[in-house]
């Protein structure tokens, strides 16, 4: 595990070094004469837009075979399968569209099982993510939807994933499981973290408030990750959690209409990275990245506290 000082973890941690990435750094983009994944295989959750749709581009343009795309609307992912394809020779490259919804525990379960049948399966990025200002309860968990999607689905999703990256592949060449994390994990309050017992704290309305909710289930996200990567070999799958910092994408169209989405829609016009810029962060968690990044934090290419 990589080791940091105190001073460079807290400096990276203000605001001042937030705005600093956001406007003048740019995360590295995996080249075609670097990388080849031809004969290989990727599913990414959430990829019928922004980040995952970007990351998707990326790489099909590094060459990928075989792409899934784990989508809730069906629908949707079909236009994005299209979109993807248009300009590409389709026979060097495969694209499906998979259902899974993230707010169901029985199509969890059904999309792994179904991924069993698969050949191969080289990289899966856990990319989709949900935020809302409302406090809704989700009928078919009897949980806060946005801890549903971030932290409960996404942890469930991801164990139930490792074996299938483990039989895909080799302890010489393990698959990659890249969990997409965000700025917001590092400015959680967590104002649930004090309750005996913790998870029903998330399902009481009187904990609720949004901005601090989707940032503790980015934090709690991650420290997952952190806690899962001590259990488990790089050998068996490799393990991180790039973040893409904050972007121009759809997560806040619930936002709509608010007071808050159009003050956090002027935020966004001038200091968000576009989709594209954010998903090579990703990309390069995929493809750039062996044991060294195992249980580890990536910002803009590199290991970070």
């Amino acid at each position: 595990m990589a080791s940091f000082d105190t001073a460079v973890i807290q400096k990276r941690a203000t605001s001042l070094a937030f705005y600093h990435r956001q406007l003048f750094t740019t995360p590295p983009l995996a080249s075609p004469d670097e990388v080849d994944l031809a004969g290989k295989t990727a599913i990414i959750t959430g990829s019928n837009t922004g980040l995952g749709f970007e990351c998707a581009q990326q790489l099909l343009d590094l060459g990928l075979s075989k792409l899934i795309l784990a989508v809730r609307n069906e629908t949707k992912g079909e236009d994005a399968r299209e979109k993807l394809l248009s300009g590409r020779n389709a026979n060097n490259h495969s694209i499906e569209v998979w259902k899974l919804d993230l707010l169901s525990y029985d199509s969890i379960v059904s999309f792994v099982g179904r991924t069993k049948s698969l050949e191969q399966l080289n990289f899966f990025v856990n990319n989709a993510a949900f935020t809302r200002l409302s406090f809704v309860i989700n009928e078919k968990t009897g949980h806060e939807e946005i801890i549903q999607v971030n932290y409960f689905s996404l942890a469930l999703l991801t164990i139930l994933i490792l074996p299938v990256l483990r039989d895909k592949n080799s302890a010489q060449q393990p698959g990659r499981l890249v969990n997409v994390s965000s700025d917001t994990a590092s400015w959680a309050r967590f104002r649930e973290r004090g309750s005996v017992p913790l998870l029903p704290a998330f399902d009481r309305e009187e904990n609720f408030h949004p901005q601090d909710r989707y940032a503790t289930s980015k934090l709690l996200a991650q420290l997952f990750l952190t806690q899962l990567a001590k259990r488990l070999l790089p050998s068996i799958a490799i393990i991180n959690t790039p973040n893409p910092g904050l972007c121009q994408t759809s997560l806040t169209r619930n936002f709509k209409g608010s007071l808050q989405g159009i003050l956090f829609g002027i935020f966004k016009l001038v200091f968000a990275r576009t989709a594209t810029i954010g998903a090579c962060s990703i990309t390069d968690a995929v493809v750039n990245h062996g044991s060294e990044s195992h249980g580890q934090y990536l910002e803009d290419g590199a290991v970070q506290p």
